[in-house]
């Protein structure tokens, strides 16, 4: 049974996976973190407050960006690769 309220924020790094992960990461245009999406195994750390850090942290997992996707005048997403 899948469960939903699953904590997808939750540090792995460490664990081995196999394939392709995917991160949407979500902030304001003033660097403001707002929400974190990621496949089942993906591995990450814990988001920061501000966005720059949270995209530091999954560039130095090996995470690249695939796309950068304005969703309102004041919200960027960022579609990252592993």
């Amino acid at each position: 049974m899948w469960d939903h309220n699953e904590n997808q924020t939750e540090s792995i790094i460490g664990q081995a996976w196999t394939g392709r992960h995917v991160v949407l990461l979500h902030c304001t245009t003033h660097n403001e973190f707002i929400a974190l999406y990621k496949s089942f195994h993906a591995p990450i750390e814990p988001p920061r407050y501000n966005c720059a850090e949270t995209l530091a942290q999954l560039f130095s997992i090996g995470y690249h960006i695939h796309a950068i996707t304005p969703i309102t005048p004041n919200q960027i997403q960022y579609l990252l690769v592993l």
